[in-house]
């Protein structure tokens, strides 16, 4: 567990790293949709998984790779060209509560008690808190909104793979390298979009990316569906609070990022209404639960109970 805290909590630190060193936030996803495909291509083979078969599976492959890989892992790069990787961390765990306002807005999470109301309450407060829209630095400026989408973004793409995707009858570990396949496939379709490469990369941010797509966003899914297999989702779970902590620390010691008393009450307040947004909930679980068994993005609570692949996921650390 704390091997895989580490690895997806450090996701937000190899971003930042690979921007700092030229990589543009385009790149970056292709490159880590890429190495974490690898990645479980060659684990899928070694267990003698099959790759998904039918039209209509892979259809919806494309639509859990769009909103599951591409856009987030996008969008995060993006954002944290403007946000400390810190603060990204914990806007990460904002995907519950997001999770929570699709459930009500679908029907499909009726059990929203006080408790579970506060919490959804108590994270978005938090996250103004962090964002302080009253001050002309604040964050909504930068790139917080981008983080924000990244995380509404993962909760969009667990609610699809709860409807359309399941493990029944598949090899999760195949199913979670189509998906990044797709991912990969979509944003390497981007290029042409994405603007020019100012210049070589350095050493540093190819060595970034490289750790992000094999380890944060390969290796993690394996970690996890071990522990999910050893130890249960719970387990699993309580990974996915010790991100925030992770990235907090790794950006302060790395990076040397400096962290105000506003934003560090407003990253406990975020913390504690997921928590209380999770309690005996369906919706939250569930969106738990794909991340830390699919192919999202760990960059969360969470990484995927699969209906569909991760980090998270990530696959998502970050």
């Amino acid at each position: 567990m704390a091997v895989l805290a580490l690895l997806w909590g450090s996701g937000f630190l190899m971003i930042k790293v690979a921007l700092n060193g030229g990589l543009a936030p385009l790149h970056i996803t292709v490159i880590r949709c890429a190495l974490g495909a690898g990645v479980l291509l060659v684990l899928a083979r070694a267990a003698r998984q099959r790759m998904p078969r039918g039209r209509r599976i892979w259809g919806h492959l494309v639509m859990a790779a769009f909103f599951c890989n591409a856009l987030p892992f996008f969008l995060f790069s993006l954002g944290s060209r403007h946000v400390d990787s810190g603060v990204a961390g914990v806007l990460n765990a904002t995907t519950p509560l997001w999770s929570l306002l699709i459930g009500l807005g679908l029907a499909t999470d009726r059990g929203l008690g006080p408790r579970r109301l506060s919490g959804l309450f108590l994270g978005f407060a938090g996250v103004l808190l962090i964002f302080a829209p009253w001050q002309e630095s604040g964050l909504a400026s930068g790139g917080a909104l981008v983080l924000l989408g990244a995380g509404a973004s993962y909760a969009v793409a667990f609610a699809y793979m709860a409807r359309f995707l399941s493990l029944r009858g598949s090899s999760p570990l195949a199913l979670s390298a189509a998906q990044l396949l797709m991912a990969t496939s979509l944003t390497t379709l981007a290029l042409p979009a994405g603007p020019a490469a100012p210049g070589a990369p350095s050493l540093s941010a190819v060595i970034a990316v490289i750790v992000l797509g094999i380890f944060g966003t390969g290796i993690t899914f394996h970690l996890n569906s071990q522990i999910i297999a050893t130890e249960g989702p719970t387990a699993a779970a309580t990974v996915g609070y010790l991100l925030p902590v992770v990235s907090i620390a790794l950006g302060a010691l790395v990076l040397d990022e400096q962290l105000s008393v506003r934003i560090i009450a407003g990253m406990a307040v975020v913390l504690l209404g997921v928590g209380l947004s999770r309690s005996k909930g369906r919706t939250g679980a569930k969106a738990l639960n794909h991340r830390m068994n699919g192919s999202c993005d760990p960059t969360p609570p969470g990484s995927s109970a699969t209906s569909a692949p991760s980090s998270p996921p990530p696959l998502s650390a970050s």
